[in-house]
C-alpha cells in the first residue's frame, strides 16, 4: 500500500475510535459522599468520561430526572439521554447504551454491598439493576 494513504488511514482510525468512545456521564452527588466517588472511579476505569456536579439538593435532581422514589440511591447521573440512578455497574450501562431500549433509565436502589462503589470491604449481597420507563413501569434489567 502506498504511503500517501497513511494520513487517511490514521484519520479513519481516529474517527472509529471517537465513534466507539463511551458517552459522557453527568453525575450529580452530595459533595461528602465517598461511595459516589468510588462509583465514579469504577466508571472511569471502564472507559467512561465522567463530569461531576456536587449538589446539596439531590431530591430536586431526582424529581427533574423522573426517578421513582422507590428506586432512589445516593447519586443520579445522565448518560446519552438515560437516567442512571445509584450504583449501576458499567457493564449494565454499556448494555443499555448498545441496546437503546425505550426506557427512562436504570437504577440500583439503595446502596447494596458489592455493587460498584459499595465493594470496598469484600462483603456482597445479591442485588438487581432495575429498568424503568417514563410511565413508572419497572422490570429487572440484570441480576447481580
Amino acid at each position: 500500500m502506498s504511503s500517501k494513504f497513511a494520513p487517511l488511514l490514521l484519520l479513519l482510525g481516529l474517527a472509529a475510535g471517537i465513534a466507539a468512545a463511551e458517552p459522557l456521564v453527568e453525575v450529580h452527588k452530595d459533595p461528602n459522599c465517598g461511595c459516589c466517588g468510588r462509583w465514579i472511579e469504577h466508571l472511569r476505569a471502564e472507559g467512561f468520561a465522567v463530569h461531576v456536579t456536587d449538589t446539596g439538593d439531590l431530591a430536586a435532581v431526582k424529581r427533574a430526572a423522573g426517578v421513582p422514589a422507590a428506586l432512589g440511591s445516593c447519586h443520579t447521573a445522565m448518560a446519552d439521554g438515560y437516567v442512571i440512578e445509584g450504583h449501576v455497574p458499567a457493564a449494565d450501562l454499556r448494555r443499555l447504551l448498545a441496546e437503546r431500549p425505550a426506557l427512562r433509565g436504570l437504577a440500583v436502589p439503595g446502596m447494596p454491598l458489592g455493587a460498584p462503589g459499595m465493594d470496598y470491604d469484600g462483603r456482597r449481597q445479591p442485588y438487581a439493576t432495575i429498568a424503568f420507563d417514563a410511565d413508572g413501569r419497572q422490570a429487572v434489567f440484570q441480576q447481580h
